[in-house]
C-alpha cells in the first residue's frame, strides 16, 4: 500500500470513530434530559421541530432555574401545606369547582413558597419542567380543565381530572415520598 493510501484509511477510521463517539454523546443527551425531563422533552421536541433545538430550548432553561433560589420547604411548612391539601379534598365533595381553584391556588402558593417566580402560566410550567418534568403535564392537564370549567364546559368528572392532576405536582413539590401521598390522601 502506498502512503497516500494508507493517510486515507487512517482518515476514514478518524472520521468513522469521530461518528460514533458524536453518536455516543447525542445518544447520552437525549437520555438524560428524557430523564430529567419526562414527558416534556417529547412535547418540546414537538414544539420546536428536532431533537437538538430541543436540547437548546431545555438547556436555557436549565440555566433560567438555576439563576432563582429554589429551595426546599421545611417540615412545618410541608405540613401546613399537607393540611391544606386535605380541606381540598374534603371541599371536593360539596363544591368541586371550588375545591379545583383552591387546588390551583394551593400549589401556586407552593412554587411561590419553593422560589419559584410567578409569571405567566406557560413560563411557569417551562420552569417546573426542569426539576419536576415528569408531573408537569399533570399541572397543564389540570389547568386546561380548569379553563374549561371557567367556559361552563368541564364535567364533575373532568373536575375530580383536575384535582387529581394537581395532587400530582402537589405531591412531588412536596418532595412527598410515594407511600406518604397515598396515606395522606386516604
Amino acid at each position: 500500500m502506498t502512503d497516500t493510501t494508507l493517510m486515507i484509511m487512517a482518515i476514514v477510521v478518524a472520521l468513522a470513530v469521530i461518528a460514533l463517539v458524536w453518536m455516543y454523546m447525542e445518544r447520552r443527551r437525549e437520555e438524560r434530559l428524557r430523564g430529567r425531563f419526562g414527558p416534556e422533552y417529547e412535547r418540546t421536541i414537538d414544539a420546536v421541530g428536532t431533537p437538538a433545538r430541543a436540547a437548546t430550548v431545555l438547556a436555557d432553561r436549565e440555566k433560567r432555574v438555576a439563576a432563582y433560589h429554589i429551595r426546599r420547604l421545611n417540615k412545618e411548612e410541608r405540613t401546613r401545606f399537607s393540611d391544606a391539601w386535605r380541606g381540598v379534598q374534603a371541599k371536593f365533595v360539596d363544591d368541586p369547582a371550588g375545591a379545583v381553584t383552591e387546588a390551583d391556588q394551593l400549589v401556586t402558593e407552593v412554587m411561590t413558597t419553593r422560589g419559584y417566580p410567578m409569571s405567566d402560566f406557560d413560563r411557569r410550567a417551562e420552569d417546573l419542567s426542569v426539576d419536576h418534568g415528569p408531573v408537569v403535564n399533570h399541572y397543564r392537564a389540570a389547568r386546561d380543565i380548569a379553563a374549561r370549567h371557567a367556559g361552563h364546559t368541564a364535567t364533575t368528572e373532568d373536575l375530580r381530572q383536575a384535582l387529581v392532576h394537581y395532587r400530582a405536582l402537589f405531591a412531588d413539590l412536596l418532595e412527598e415520598q410515594p407511600h406518604d401521598a397515598v396515606r395522606r390522601s386516604a
